[in-house]
């Protein structure tokens, strides 16, 4: 899916739809990706003369990833972060990467679900982290 056809699934607009593409690779596990230009406002500051893109943005580069795997139950409502554990940065990403988001659901209690992903620039991993989502009807 191109970010038109994510439009139609995530909630999210620009600038915070952080993903270029996105799609089902097998059943449970949904891959992502962003490559970054270097003139994107998360950049600006982070750090002058040394951009680097940041781990919070990183994490929610993987959430919109997760999404797609909870895409029939996405559309119409809003996914909210419940939590994010055993984050881990092993490596910047910088202007002119693109990073490559895999992420799989672990399990679901609705309207919570829960899933681990991994971000790669290059194939070494950048991020990894397990997350928790709920999922809330718009009011």
């Amino acid at each position: 899916m191109n970010r038109e056809e994510l439009k139609k699934i995530l909630p999210h607009r620009e600038p915070m739809l952080l993903i270029d593409e996105a799609g089902l690779k097998e059943d449970n596990l949904a891959i992502g990706k962003y490559t970054v230009k270097g003139d994107e406002w998360f950049l600006q500051g982070h750090f002058p003369g040394m951009p680097i893109v940041p781990g919070v943005i990183q994490c929610e580069m993987m959430a919109q990833t997760c999404c797609v795997l909870m895409a029939d139950k996405v559309k119409g409502s809003i996914p909210l972060f419940g939590g994010l554990d055993k984050v881990r940065f092993k490596d910047p990403v910088r202007p002119g990467d693109t990073i490559e988001f895999e992420c799989s659901m672990t399990r679901s209690r609705p309207p919570f679900y829960f899933a681990k992903g991994k971000g790669t620039v290059g194939g070494k991993l950048a991020v990894r982290a397990e997350l928790s989502f709920a999922i809330v009807p718009k009011k």
